[in-house]
């Protein structure tokens, strides 16, 4: 039998020559095509979102961006309840009958479509009846017209993005980049365009914040409005007959959309729980060290975690046997270049934090050099993603996944009080830290262990 990495060697060749012929006819020309502007649209979503948050920082200073962070992860946190899985239900279903059955199809563009933009104006109208309570309250922190502003922020986005994935689920993968490509060059001339005027006029941090939500609602409006007018233009159901969907074929979207959600809503619980705790307890500067040092190790995880996507579609060639062979040797692979990554980083971590946010942010060293034990286990937490999708093993990874998301919290919670205690903030933030390490690492082992 051929070595798997032989043949995709030779499917990588196949690739480089249709590229050069410029033939993407048939199925296969058209993965190739729908592959690479994936690759390049998340490509241009990282390293918008990076360059964005380094110039914001920067702009901002520590206090000001640790507002800036608290406020986005608060209305990023209530925003979650806006999907709930929707857009990759709509993805699913229509991507199955789009070209068949086109009527089925609008149905369940209408009836998804209706579900989303309730569940968008619901958590707007949450945002603007809790923004007084978290803000005066829980927070104690001047961020209320920055939640104001993010009842409107919060739609937009959310909507842009639903309707972006209309024309996935049509194949126009092309639509999704240009998109993107909008939304981050708006971001990156428009937010720093809001700051610099309203930091001349001596405004306050909560107008500036305020400010910076509606700069970033301007962004995903045009975001929208070119979905909105490319849809106009090409609409892929005008002149087709309305039709409903029937009882059961409800039941069946429901019965996909409710377990997805709790997956989708627990990994992103993941990424936003720890600033919202902390903001109860630290002051806004030391949620901006704490930010500064985990976008960076998201950043440098993100672009070690691309071996894995690369590495799905081996996968998927072997046999048992191959398959546990070739795993242990990747696996070995990427733990040695995250050793030397993490090695890397603390050697570095204080030259890199004054080169890129500055001496201002130089209290994030030490969370930096304390978060670079994730460069280990992010990029296997995506290795084994990648072998457990492969194996349609999705009820495990959703069981590990929420169950971490809990232990998360629990942590976090006993962890920054007790680091309060023991040395202040500095000690809440290194809490905090410690709590999404223990996690992750716990969320790896359960792979792990499952995988076993």
């Amino acid at each position: 039998m051929e070595n798997p990495i032989k043949e995709e060697a030779k499917d990588i060749k196949e690739i480089l020559k249709k590229f050069k012929r410029k033939d993407f006819s048939g199925n296969t020309g058209q993965a190739i095509k729908n592959s690479t502007y994936q690759l390049i649209t998340l490509l241009t979503a990282k390293i918008g979102s990076f360059v964005f948050t380094i110039i914001i920082a920067r702009l901002l200073m520590p206090e000001l961006f640790g507002l800036y962070g608290l406020a986005l992860s608060t209305i990023l946190l209530i925003g979650l309840f806006s999907d709930l899985g929707i857009s990759a239900t709509m993805l699913t279903f229509i991507s199955k009958t789009i070209d068949k059955q086109e009527a089925k199809a609008k149905a369940y563009f209408d009836y998804l479509s209706k579900i989303k933009i309730i569940l968008s104006i619901i958590t707007s109208l949450i945002v603007l009846l809790l923004a007084r309570w978290f803000a005066n309250n829980y927070y104690q922190k001047p961020i209320f017209y920055a939640l104001l502003a993010g009842a409107i922020y919060l739609p937009l986005t959310t909507l842009s993005k639903f309707f972006g994935t209309l024309f996935t689920s049509k194949n126009n993968f092309k639509m999704g980049f240009f998109g993107e490509l909008i939304a981050q060059i708006s971001r990156l001339i428009i937010l720093p365009l809001f700051i610099l005027l309203l930091i001349s006029k001596s405004s306050t941090n909560e107008a500036i914040l305020f400010w910076i939500f509606i700069g970033l609602s301007i962004t995903f409006f045009l975001e929208g409005t070119y979905y909105l007018i490319y849809f106009l233009l090409h609409n892929p159901f005008q002149n087709i007959k309305k039709q409903k969907l029937t009882t059961k074929e409800t039941k069946e979207l429901w019965k996909f959309i409710i377990p997805l959600s709790a997956v989708v809503l627990s990994g992103a619980f993941f990424g936003y729980i720890d600033v919202v705790m902390l903001g109860h307890y630290v002051s806004p500067e030391f949620i901006g060290f704490y930010q500064a040092a985990f976008n960076l190790i998201s950043s440098a995880t993100a672009i070690l975690g691309f071996s894995s996507i690369a590495f799905f579609p081996i996968f998927s060639r072997m046999k048992d046997e191959q398959l546990k062979k070739s795993f242990k040797r990747i696996k070995n692979i990427t733990i040695v270049t995250s050793l030397m990554a993490l090695v890397f980083t603390v050697i570095i971590s204080k030259s890199l934090i004054n080169i890129i946010y500055g001496s201002s942010y130089a209290q994030s060293t030490i969370y930096l050099q304390y978060f670079s034990l994730l460069l280990i286990s992010f990029p296997l937490i995506s290795l084994y993603q990648s072998h457990y999708t492969y194996k349609k093993q999705t009820k495990s990874l959703a069981i590990l996944l929420i169950s971490s998301t809990i232990l998360n919290i629990i942590l976090n919670y006993f962890f920054i009080n007790l680091g309060l205690l023991w040395a202040g903030m500095n000690g809440a933030v290194l809490g905090a830290c410690t709590a999404t390490i223990i996690s992750r690492y716990g969320f790896l082992g359960g792979l792990i262990w499952f995988k076993k």
